[in-house]
C-alpha cells in the first residue's frame, strides 16, 4: 500500500495504521448512525418533502469557477484563463469546453454562479452544515462540539428508516488522504450516534503523482473493518470478496449467544451494521453491468457515486461523495494554486462523465424526482491567475450545481462581477443551500436544535430557502 494511505494518528506517533482504523475508521460505527439507535428529536414536517434522499459530492480544495460554470471570456488573459467557453442546453449561456456532457444537459439543472461567504477553509463544515462562522484553526480537526451536519440535523429530527444507514460518506473521511479527520459530516453536538458510517479505499494509481500532478486513483469504497472482528483483517480491505466471506462467518458468531454474550452495546451495534447484506450487497459494485461502470468512470470517484445511486437506491437518505483521495501525493483535490489548468484537464472530463452519468442513471430507474443532488465545493479560486499558474482560495464567489428532487430545470441563478470576484445579485451562502435542503426534505429549516449545553441553535444559521430555484 503507498504511504499517502498509511494514515497517522497525529496526537500519537507510535499509533500504527491498525490501531487507527481500528480507533478511527470503525469509532464512527460504535454509535451508528442508523434509525433504529436513535433517540430523536421533534418530528417536524413542513409538508414540502419532494426530495427522499441527499447525494452531495463535495469538491475538496475549491474548485475554480471561472474555470468551469462562470467563465469570463471578455476578461483579460491573466483573469479569463485559457479555457474556451461552449454553448450549453440553456440558451444563451455558456460553460467551459472540458464539460461537454454537463453542457448536453445543463437544463436539467439549476446553476448557482454566487455561492458566497468568509470561511477560507478546506474543511466541507461549511458545506456539510451550514456554519461559516468559525476558522480554518478551530475547525481543522472534527470534534464533539461541532456543529451537526445536515444529515445529523435531519436524522435527529426523525427522518430515515429503522435498520438503514442514514448518512453514508465516501470513499472515506474527509482528511483521510492527509492522516486527520476534518470537520464536516458528524453529529457534532448532537452526538456521535448521529456520525455517518464511513467507507474505505485502498485505491491503486498508475504511477507516482504530485499534490499539482493528478494521477487517477482506480478502486471502489469498501466497508470498513471492524477492529475486534474475530479473524478479520484490516491490512487488506481492499478485497471486497474476501471479505464478504469473512462478514458472514461474523455473522454466525454472533447468531451464538454464547458469542454476542460478550459483547457490549456499541459493538453489536457496529456488528449488525457490518453483517447487514442491503449494505454490503449496495457496495457491491460487480453486480452493475459493465457498460453502466464505464459510464460512470472505473476509478474511485466514478465507483463511489455509482455505490450512492445504489446506496439512495437502498433506502439511505444521505450520501457524501468526497473528491480527495490522494490529496498528498496523487493530486486528487481541487485546490490548485499551482497548474490549475493541467489539473483542470484532468478532474475536469472526470467530473463530467461521472456527474452525467448520474443523472442518467437516475432519470432511467424513475429516482430523479425523488433524489437531490448537489456538487459544489467549499469556495471558488481567485479571478487573478498567480505567478505559478494557478488560482488561490476565493470563498467570496463560487458555484453549485443541483438537479433532481423540487430543483428548477435549466435555470441560473445570479451574477457575478466582470472578474467573477463578487456576485452582482443573488449572493448565496452555505445557510441558504442547507435551508434550502431542508426545505426539500420536508423539515423546517428555521427550527432549532439543542447543543450539550441545552442551547438552542437554529440549523440553518441564519439562511434561507432558495425559493427562486425550487421547481
Amino acid at each position: 500500500m503507498h504511504p499517502a494511505f498509511q494514515i497517522p494518528m497525529l496526537s500519537n506517533p507510535k499509533l500504527n495504521r491498525r490501531k487507527v482504523l481500528q480507533l478511527g475508521g470503525m469509532s464512527m460505527l460504535a454509535g451508528a448512525g442508523f434509525g433504529s439507535l436513535l433517540q430523536a428529536g421533534p418530528k417536524i414536517n413542513s409538508g414540502n418533502n419532494k426530495a427522499k434522499s441527499v447525494i452531495l459530492v463535495n469538491l475538496f480544495g475549491g474548485p475554480s469557477h471561472i474555470d468551469t460554470f462562470d467563465m469570463k471570456p471578455d476578461a483579460p488573459k491573466e483573469i479569463r484563463g485559457e479555457f474556451k467557453p461552449i454553448a450549453s442546453k440553456i440558451p444563451g449561456y455558456q460553460i467551459c469546453e472540458h464539460l461537454p456532457l454537463i453542457a448536453s444537459r445543463l437544463d436539467k439543472t439549476t446553476l448557482i454562479r454566487t455561492v458566497s461567504h468568509g470561511y477560507n477553509s478546506h474543511n466541507p463544515y461549511s458545506v456539510l452544515t451550514g456554519f461559516t462562522g468559525g476558522s480554518d484553526r478551530e475547525n481543522y480537526f472534527a470534534k464533539p462540539s461541532d456543529h451537526p451536519s445536515m444529515a445529523a440535523v435531519c436524522q435527529h429530527f426523525g427522518m430515515g428508516k429503522e435498520a438503514t444507514p442514514f448518512h453514508v460518506v465516501m470513499p472515506a473521511f474527509p482528511g483521510f488522504s492527509q492522516g486527520l479527520r476534518r470537520a464536516g459530516p458528524y453529529g457534532g453536538y448532537l452526538g456521535k450516534q448521529y456520525d455517518p458510517i464511513t467507507t474505505m479505499c485502498e485505491p491503486a494509481f498508475a504511477r507516482k503523482g504530485s499534490f499539482y500532478d493528478p494521477v487517477l486513483p482506480v478502486g471502489d469504497p469498501v466497508l470498513a473493518a471492524f477492529g475486534q472482528t474475530p479473524g478479520l483483517s484490516l491490512d487488506r480491505i481492499a478485497d471486497r470478496k474476501r471479505l464478504q466471506r469473512k462478514m458472514d462467518d461474523v455473522s454466525k458468531k454472533i447468531g451464538d449467544p454464547a458469542k454476542s454474550a460478550n459483547l457490549t452495546r456499541q459493538q453489536k451495534q457496529a456488528y449488525d451494521l457490518l453483517t447487514s447484506s442491503g449494505v454490503r450487497t449496495a457496495l457491491d459494485l460487480d453486480m452493475e453491468p459493465s457498460l453502466l461502470r464505464e459510464r460512470y468512470g472505473k476509478n474511485l470517484y466514478g465507483s463511489s457515486l455509482l455505490a450512492a445511486r445504489r446506496l439512495v437506491e437502498a433506502g439511505v437518505t444521505f450520501v457524501t461523495v468526497n473528491w480527495e483521495c490522494g490529496a498528498d501525493s496523487h493530486g486528487g483535490h481541487w485546490d490548485m494554486h499551482n497548474n490549475n489548468f493541467g489539473m483542470l484537464k484532468f478532474n475536469l472530463p472526470i467530473l463530467d462523465t461521472m456527474v452525467t452519468a448520474l443523472m442518467d442513471d437516475l432519470e432511467m430507474r424513475g429516482l430523479f424526482d425523488s433524489t437531490l443532488v448537489i456538487v459544489t465545493g467549499e469556495m471558488g479560486r481567485t479571478p487573478r491567475i498567480n505567478g505559478s499558474a494557478g488560482r488561490d482560495h476565493w470563498p467570496q464567489c463560487g458555484f453549485c450545481l443541483l438537479f433532481g428532487a423540487g430543483i428548477k430545470k435549466g435555470f441560473v441563478l445570479g451574477k457575478s462581477d466582470r472578474q467573477a470576484a463578487y456576485p452582482v445579485d443573488h449572493p448565496v451562502s452555505p445557510g441558504d443551500l442547507c435551508a434550502t435542503v431542508y426545505t426539500l426534505l420536508g423539515i423546517d429549516s428555521e427550527a432549532v436544535a439543542h447543543d450539550t449545553l441545552g442551547r438552542p441553535t437554529a440549523i440553518s444559521h441564519g439562511g434561507r430557502p432558495i425559493q427562486s430555484i425550487l421547481g
